[in-house]
């Protein structure tokens, strides 16, 4: 069981956002890999991000995370992180999304421990030691294209409804869930029509890990799975005609609220985003 950190040892960084750069870099990040001691990464990963804002959860089974700041303070983040003996393990190496902002992302720093770094609502699934399962289900963002447009493929939004509507492939479908629990459920319900119709599930979700979380427990039920590497977010990096095979924008978890397809900030209000389009 992960050791919760105590609520005093939980008080987010007092930066306000009067102190933070209104223009700079913003980093999404995750890994699925063993942390032995929980509160001690958490520890550590407080007084990395000093200075920083952005949010990181860390549980036994990884590491999850959001970071803003000066692309100095970032290399550095990095950098330091990737070397420090206690989380090198997790950020050695570690495949990052890095995008310019013109408006703070983040109002804090926040670094806290969970049970789980996405939560699936499947239990059973040690994702460290199902790494090798999740990379075989990755396509690239160039072969991804050429998969969705295939007639015995399923493109799978691995989103929530409020996200989907926002942006999404061409012809994808909305699994119509709130929260990512439900996703679960929803795959549960078509399972046995999609293996009676021999169909491939590609799948998509914003940055990579909501898809690496449910590829493994999607082929225990015996699917045929596929996963958009790196996400929305890599799509958007790897292919400038990415407009070509999306809709929309895509919902970011911040306060840009949502980008183009050429990874720019929409200058758009959540309040603009929960408007009917």
């Amino acid at each position: 069981m992960v050791a919760m950190s105590s609520m005093r040892d939980r008080r987010p960084d007092p930066t306000t956002l009067n102190d933070l750069p209104t223009r700079g870099d913003h980093i999404a990040f995750y890994r699925f890999v063993a942390f032995d001691d929980v509160d001690a990464a958490v520890a550590r990963l407080r007084a990395l991000t000093h200075g920083l804002s952005g949010s990181v959860l860390v549980a036994s089974e990884g590491v999850n995370g959001m970071l803003a700041g000066t692309p100095q303070q970032i290399d550095a983040f990095l950098e330091t992180a990737s070397a420090d003996a206690t989380v090198a393990h997790a950020f050695d190496g570690i495949v990052v999304k890095r995008t310019a902002f013109e408006r703070p992302p983040f109002r804090r720093m926040l670094v806290k421990a969970k049970k789980e770094i996405v939560p699936l609502g499947v239990d059973g699934l040690d994702m460290p030691n199902r790494m090798d399962d999740v990379h075989a289900t990755d396509v690239p963002p160039e072969q991804w294209r050429e998969l969705i447009r295939r007639d015995d493929v399923v493109v799978l939004d691995n989103r929530n409804s409020f996200e989907y509507g926002v942006g999404r492939f061409r012809d994808a479908v909305d699994p119509g869930v709130v929260n990512f629990r439900d996703f679960a459920d929803y795959v549960e319900d078509h399972a046995d029509e999609w293996r009676e119709n021999g169909a491939k599930i590609a799948m998509y979700c914003t940055g990579g890990i909501r898809c690496e979380k449910s590829s493994p427990w999607m082929q225990d039920l015996g699917l045929e799975v596929f996963q958009l590497q790196g996400g929305i977010l890599n799509y958007f990096q790897q292919m400038p005609d990415a407009e070509q095979d999306w809709e929309g924008e895509c919902f970011v978890f911040d306060e840009r609220v949502s980008l183009d397809t050429k990874l720019r900030d929409t200058g758009r209000t959540r309040e603009e985003i929960d408007e009917p389009r």
